[in-house]
């Protein structure tokens, strides 16, 4: 059985989708796919339905009713995943601003250098992001640094939502648990990961900004990490974390 599994969130992706499916397929060694679709209205999970046809065993879809948040997405397909008994559990965007070519570095990181979570990093090696206008890079950049600041957490893209898990992290994680939805998912993730003592690797990557479909970013989102990672501080001082 294959022990590595891609879980692609997706909201209106018909333009993207089913090129990201087939260059994850193509890939040796081999990935299998989750998708979980919010109810996009544009026919992303029908396009995914036509696909599976021709791979049953290796393309798996998760249907919801509506948008309810990027979190809440990841934490379903985390839990499919465990359930399908996957070792390495990998989250990607399905716009192609994470390289699929870059799942085979972020698995060697856990599979062959000892990272129980491996992180595509825009930041560890400078700035790394391509097409964001300056605004947006800055934006991202001191939100890095703002997390490191506050929680003493010692990634540089705390942000990143290009990331490979072992099992083990997640079977440790209390997954009900995860408060967040947004973007501030991510930084909770890392957070707690950390705080349970597992080692995380941070592999550098080049970011490329969408150039199909809509940005998913809004306001409420980065309000949401702003406030949110003030909160996981306060809360993780009252918190024993304590690996099985």
């Amino acid at each position: 059985m294959n022990t590595r599994i891609v879980i692609i969130p997706t909201y209106n992706e018909i333009e993207n989708i089913q090129a990201i499916i087939e260059k994850v397929l193509s890939l040796e060694p081999i990935f299998d796919l989750l998708i979980v679709d919010d109810g996009s209205p544009d026919g992303t999970a029908a396009c995914v339905k036509t696909l599976q046809q021709a791979h049953p065993d290796r393309i798996h879809l998760l249907e919801r009713k509506g948008k309810l948040g990027l979190g809440t997405a990841y934490i379903a397909g985390f839990k499919y995943a465990l359930a399908k008994s996957y070792e390495y559990i990998f989250e990607m965007d399905a716009d192609f601003s994470h390289n699929p070519d870059d799942l085979i570095r972020l698995y060697d990181a856990c599979a062959n250098q000892g990272a129980f979570m491996s992180i595509g990093s825009r930041y560890i090696n400078g700035v790394n992001v391509v097409n964001w206008p300056i605004g947006r890079v800055l934006m991202s950049y001191f939100a890095g640094f703002y997390v490191r600041f506050i929680t003493g957490m010692p990634i540089q893209d705390a942000t990143a939502g290009f990331v490979c898990y072992r099992r083990k992290v997640l079977e440790t994680i209390p997954l009900d648990q995860i408060k967040f939805i947004g973007y501030a998912f991510q930084v909770e993730m890392k957070f707690t990961t950390w705080k349970y003592g597992f080692k995380m690797i941070e592999v550098p990557i080049i970011f490329t900004d969408r150039t199909k479909g809509e940005s998913k970013m809004s306001a409420n989102i980065f309000k949401e990490a702003i406030f949110g990672v003030i909160q996981l501080k306060v809360n993780s001082l009252f918190k024993r974390y304590q690996a099985n």
